[in-house]
């Protein structure tokens, strides 16, 4: 069940009229089992959106840190902003890249707030609108347009695992929370990653490359393989929560980041309201069947929590969250202790 390359499935074998969305159900069940990884098309977003949207990247990040640092991450209880080169761990080992990271606004909690993970409901930050005209709103728009076309695709994967299409879309709730991240990696060092080895953390992830190579999938013969990048393509890959509610039958692929030359690219990470259940999906005993048949599948894990780093226990080893919000909070304590400490002395990980 290895792979060698990163198949490619069109959103208008689901969409459109008359389409057999049964067959492309069932393909891209088989995907998501046997790969994890693809590339969409037929998406229906405009090209020339994405070239403004990519432009608006390219603004906020040749301006001077000082502006970009108005932003800056360190400042935002929520873990939200701009974070410069080095400033976030995968696997407990520095990343080579610079992002923003913009996720669904809510109201803050105040307070004393209990589960502890609901502390990451807050308000985004934005640089004025005389500094970067109109960026916060290509990126509102990109927020709005992934999340419909993530909603298609769970409602497809629903109907591949033999479940009502809208199964996973009640599940999700009212105060969803999706992430939006503008990532400029500038070429690697030697020996280092851009993003170093990892699984994501949440249901699935949209991501556009814009034109430069890096990304690589990690198949089951251990063989890290190109995902090459498509000018009307989307990347999209499952991440660890719909891995583990699917009991390992869908697997959220190990991927890293590797750039040869400056390198742009964004990400839309699919998310519920932080306090949803991860309780297994109610699925037909064939599918348990076909992990118990497969070492990989039954062998997939989550990335390790921060005291599992701490003790010296890296990569992919750690057992599920139960909620959304746990999932998060394991992943922001992983990769910011630092922010953590200083912005949550009091609070530890959840489940840690």
């Amino acid at each position: 069940m290895s792979f060698q390359e990163i198949p490619t499935v069109s959103l208008t074998e689901w969409t459109l009229p008359g389409a057999d969305q049964m067959a492309f159900a069932d393909r891209l069940r088989a995907i998501c089992h046997e790969v994890g990884f693809f590339q969409l098309t037929g998406h229906g977003v405009d090209p020339e959106f994405v070239d403004e949207y990519f432009d608006g990247l390219r603004r906020f990040f040749e301006l001077r840190d000082q502006t970009k640092a108005k932003i800056d991450k360190t400042n935002s209880p929520w873990f939200r902003g701009w974070e410069r080169v080095g400033a976030e761990l995968t696997d407990n080992r520095v990343d080579h890249r610079e992002q923003i990271d913009v996720w669904t606004e809510h109201p803050a909690r105040s307070g004393h707030v209990e589960p502890e993970y609901l502390l990451l409901e807050g308000p985004n930050q934005w640089l004025d609108e005389g500094t970067l005209p109109g960026f916060r709103s290509l990126v509102e728009r990109f927020q709005r347009e992934m999340g419909a076309i993530a909603d298609q695709l769970m409602s497809a994967m629903c109907v591949g695992l033999g479940l009502a299409p809208d199964h996973l879309d009640r599940l999700f709730g009212e105060r969803r929370m999706s992430l939006v991240k503008l990532i400029h990696y500038p070429q690697t060092p030697s020996g280092e990653a851009g993003v170093n080895a990892h699984n994501d953390a949440g249901f699935l992830t949209l991501l556009w490359q814009h034109g430069v190579a890096g990304l690589q999938a990690l198949n089951p013969d251990d063989e890290w393989i190109d995902v090459p990048p498509s000018p009307d393509a989307i990347v999209v890959n499952l991440g660890e929560i719909l891995q583990a509610m699917t009991g390992n039958y869908f697997v959220a692929t190990t991927h890293r980041v590797i750039a040869n030359q400056g390198r742009y690219s964004s990400g839309y990470f699919h998310g519920p309201d932080l306090r949803t259940g991860l309780d297994p999906l109610p699925l037909d005993r064939r599918f348990a069947d076909a992990v118990n048949a497969s070492r990989r599948h039954r062998d997939a894990g989550f990335m390790a929590k921060r005291d599992e780093l701490v003790a010296g226990d890296g990569g992919i080893r750690s057992a599920g969250a139960a909620t959304y919000g746990e999932q998060l909070w394991n992943y922001f304590t992983r990769s910011y202790p630092d922010l953590v400490a200083r912005h949550h002395p009091d609070v530890t990980a959840a489940g840690a």
